[in-house]
């Protein structure tokens, strides 16, 4: 169901896109709008993942500079029936990640310092897990798509303000000013749709993923509490990114709450704690030492011995 939901939600948002540009320039801008949105995706297909790590300043890690994080994403991929994705470490101290990547074979997980630095192991596990179910189930790609075409409409929009829109429709003035207003606002509550459908999705794999629940749900617990205190910079100049998180990681301030990106996460946890009940039904990954990782100041130094030593 959450998929035949997102492919609706998708092509409402093409939908918007192509009657924008309808307003804009009539039967001819829509087709206008249509071929601009496949352009705009073919480049965020090829792109996307170095752009937004280039953003991010995420720096890659492998099993000499970061051992037990690329061993732990390591075994989950296995687990999960997935490539080896590239792994990156992003200097931030709000702990947060994502995943990236057009398909499973071209993917990457990228993890805050102040993430690895701030869980345990299991809870970590269960937070590598969730961003691998977003690989697996093609996430990353599906959510660039829907970020660039709400990008676009704002764009659009924008430019038939600019240009007073289509004159031979009756809206004139108002016209064009409502769809300026309504239509990157219509696009922005599709992507928030959209991300919080996959989001469940993620937590419920990424949960059987690692094969304990509780471990994300932990996990979810210490990243919001932290993402309302502790400042994302980056993701603070480029809020259209705020969806690819596994918890928002925006402030909060101003008018970023007006509009949530992600589900609540009081929810995505209750959820949890009901796929634990059904804990025989989970296959947990193997026993390992816990213990929470080094919580020392992060530096250059530690970056190349990485996290865990």
């Amino acid at each position: 169901m959450s998929y035949f939901r997102t492919a609706i939600l998708l092509a409402g948002l093409t939908g918007l896109f192509m009657g924008v540009g309808y307003l804009i320039g009539g039967a001819s801008g829509a087709v206008i709008a249509l071929v601009v949105a496949a352009a705009t995706n073919l480049f965020a297909y090829w792109n996307s993942d170095r752009m937004v790590l280039s953003m991010y300043g995420a720096h890659e890690v492998d099993a000499h500079t970061a051992p037990d994080l690329h061993r732990l994403v390591a075994e989950l991929a296995g687990r999960a029936g997935l490539p080896m994705p590239r792994v990156f470490l992003m200097d931030n101290p709000q702990p947060n990640a994502f995943a990236t990547g057009r398909n499973p074979d071209n993917a990457a997980v990228a993890v805050t310092t102040g993430l690895v630095q701030s869980l345990r192991r299991e809870e970590l596990a269960g937070v590598i897990a969730h961003e691998l179910a977003h690989i697996k189930h093609h996430d990353t790609l599906l959510m660039t798509i829907t970020a660039t075409i709400a990008g676009a409409i704002s764009m659009l929009a924008q430019f038939g303000m600019f240009f007073g829109g289509n004159r031979n429709n009756n809206g004139g003035f108002i016209g064009s000013l409502a769809m300026m207003i309504l239509a990157p606002l219509g696009a922005m509550l599709v992507q928030m749709a959209i991300s919080r459908t996959r989001e469940y999705a993620a937590d419920e794999m990424g949960a059987r993923i690692c094969g304990q629940p509780m471990w994300l749900a932990s996990a979810l617990a210490k990243i919001d509490n932290a993402a309302h205190q502790v400042p994302n910079m980056e993701a603070e100049r480029a809020p259209a990114t705020a969806h690819m998180f596994i918890i928002n990681p925006l402030s909060g301030q101003g008018m970023d709450n007006l509009f949530a990106t992600h589900p609540s996460t009081e929810n995505r946890i209750a959820a949890l704690q009901r796929l634990a009940g059904q804990s025989g039904n989970f296959a947990p990954m193997p026993a390992t030492p816990s213990g929470p990782v080094s919580h020392g100041p992060w530096n250059r130094q530690q970056a190349r011995r990485g996290p865990w030593g």
